[in-house]
């Protein structure tokens, strides 16, 4: 998987993900909206057969966006992480 970063400010990052998917993104724009610091967050597939999808995000500039990003990437692979851990119990049972 290769990240490429396109836009890059003080309260703005904009990213290509390349290879990814709806359940990457998704998954992260829901993490992203739920910090209290977020302006607006999102992301597109500018084509279905081309899966590079960009994400966005704007800050309300008290906190860099690649923070809040890294935060909500870790966020991610926790729930992940939990949701794995759930599924062999109940898979064990």
């Amino acid at each position: 998987m290769k990240i490429k970063v396109l836009k890059q400010t003080d309260n703005e990052l904009k990213i290509e993900i390349d290879g990814s998917g709806h359940g990457v993104c998704n998954l992260l724009q829901k993490k992203l909206l739920e910090h209290k610091k977020i302006d607006q967050a999102g992301y597109d597939v500018p084509h279905p057969l081309a899966s590079n999808p960009i994400i966005y995000v704007r800050t309300s500039g008290k906190v860099k966006p690649k923070e809040v990003l890294l935060e909500a990437a870790a966020d991610a692979r926790e729930s992940n992480q939990a949701f794995g851990k759930a599924l062999e119990e109940a898979i064990k049972s």
